[in-house]
């Protein structure tokens, strides 16, 4: 029994922003751009609604960078921001969260077995200035893990991905066809999961690291000892996806119900679901 906690969210490199962090614990979480047209998602950033003040994804931002490592999709600004899809992903309001990058997480994600959770933070940053950083934002129960390569047949391939309709992976797939030949892992969720109503654990610390000459962010003592943190290293720069071997029921214990989270403190999670 695991769990593994996937970095998530739009963020500076492709949005241009990071969600807000309110004084009062509600914060923004906002899928990333869509990094394709070519999606049968319905949600955009214009219709992406924000939790803590009026206004919608769009408002966060005045360009887009839907490829910001690949960079063969346009900067995207102006009017057409709003009409721009999210890769709404993980869908807390379904339950289910799609992985292709190989830097742990296919692997890792793999090998979820019913009962163990998913942990997903984002970073964040209060709209008085303070340093921005990584925050656990919600989770789920695994309830079932698909994986679906690129080399198995054709009608296998579509048969899993209609399986999957409310996955962000399986919208953007073309015809059964995964989104740059990778292979890809769906985690079908179950209760308890969702995102946090407020209160998003803080991950990570900002410093420099003896023998370098700047900060960065790594991932806070505290927290690689409460979760038990096996892998995926101490750097959070690039969102690694750590492995952490307490059980999907002590990690539920520890953080308590997504909806009832009445301090960012481990040690006094929940009140009521």
């Amino acid at each position: 029994m695991t769990v593994v906690l996937a970095g998530v969210g739009a963020d500076s490199t492709n949005l241009g922003a990071l969600g807000p962090l309110y004084d009062d614990g509600r914060f923004e979480y906002v899928p990333i751009p869509e990094k394709t047209r070519r999606t049968t998602e319905s949600e955009t950033l214009g219709s992406w609604e924000l939790r803590g003040r009026d206004g919608t994804a769009a408002d966060l931002t005045t360009r887009i960078e839907p490829q910001p490592v690949r960079g063969e999709a346009a900067t995207v600004s102006g009017a057409a921001l709003a009409d721009w899809p999210l890769h709404h992903d993980p869908n807390f309001e379904a339950l289910t969260y799609g992985e292709h990058r190989t830097s742990g997480y296919v692997s890792r994600l793999s090998a979820l077995e019913p009962g163990d959770a998913v942990g997903f933070y984002a970073g964040l940053r209060r709209p008085d200035g303070d340093r921005a950083h990584r925050y656990l934002v919600g989770y789920m129960t695994v309830a079932d893990v698909t994986v679906i390569r690129p080399d198995a047949p054709a009608a296998e391939r579509r048969r899993l991905l209609d399986a999957h309709p409310e996955n962000a992976h399986a919208k953007r797939a073309d015809e059964g066809d995964l989104y740059l030949d990778k292979p890809i892992v769906i985690v079908d969720g179950r209760e308890p999961g969702g995102l946090f109503e407020r209160h998003p654990i803080r991950l990570s610390d900002y410093y420099v690291k003896a023998g370098n000459e700047r900060p960065q962010y790594y991932l806070r003592d505290e927290i690689a000892s409460a979760f038990a943190v096996a892998a995926g290293g101490r750097n959070m720069m690039y969102k690694p996806a750590y492995r952490c071997e307490l059980s999907g029921a002590a990690f539920r214990d520890l953080i308590g119900l997504p909806g009832g989270r009445a301090s960012p403190d481990l040690d006094s999670p929940s009140t009521s679901a």
